[in-house]
């Protein structure tokens, strides 16, 4: 192993000693290599046993479409009723089942608000409970 003391003018030595520095590398380079196991190993988790009294989600309603034209013509899911007690009718037989269907009322922009009034006095007298309106974008302009 060579070993530079010092020039022969008397400078100093300008180099430094690496070994010193390699040693403290291989030694933290050891103690890097030991400790990732220790720092990897799995955790354990106590997960939820699922239930096996699990409900079905329920069932969606029937939809109804009720529509009422300009010029007072009531249509039952595309079929025309002819009167009001007709259509009072229909509201008690579906009041009745179980999940109660939901009425989607679609009133065109002309049609007078006396048709829409009675029709919806007949859903809510026969026990219709969930009535909704449709087609409302044509009230936007």
């Amino acid at each position: 192993m060579a070993m530079s003391v010092g020039g022969s003018e008397g400078e100093p030595m300008m180099e430094i000693n690496t070994t010193p520095l390699i040693d403290v590398m291989l030694v933290l380079l050891i103690m890097f290599i030991i400790t990732i196991p220790v720092m990897t190993h799995a955790v354990k988790l106590d997960m939820p046993r699922p239930n096996p009294n699990v409900v079905e989600p329920p069932v969606p309603p029937e939809v109804i479409d009720l529509e009422i034209d300009y010029d007072g013509t009531i249509l039952w899911n595309g079929t025309p009723v002819t009167s009001f007690a007709t259509l009072e009718s229909y509201f008690s037989t579906e009041a009745d089942k179980e999940p109660q269907p939901e009425l989607h009322v679609r009133a065109n922009k002309r049609t007078r608000y006396d048709n829409v009034a009675k029709a919806l006095a007949l859903a809510q007298r026969q026990g219709i409970k969930k009535i909704g309106f449709v087609g409302m974008e044509q009230y936007a302009e």
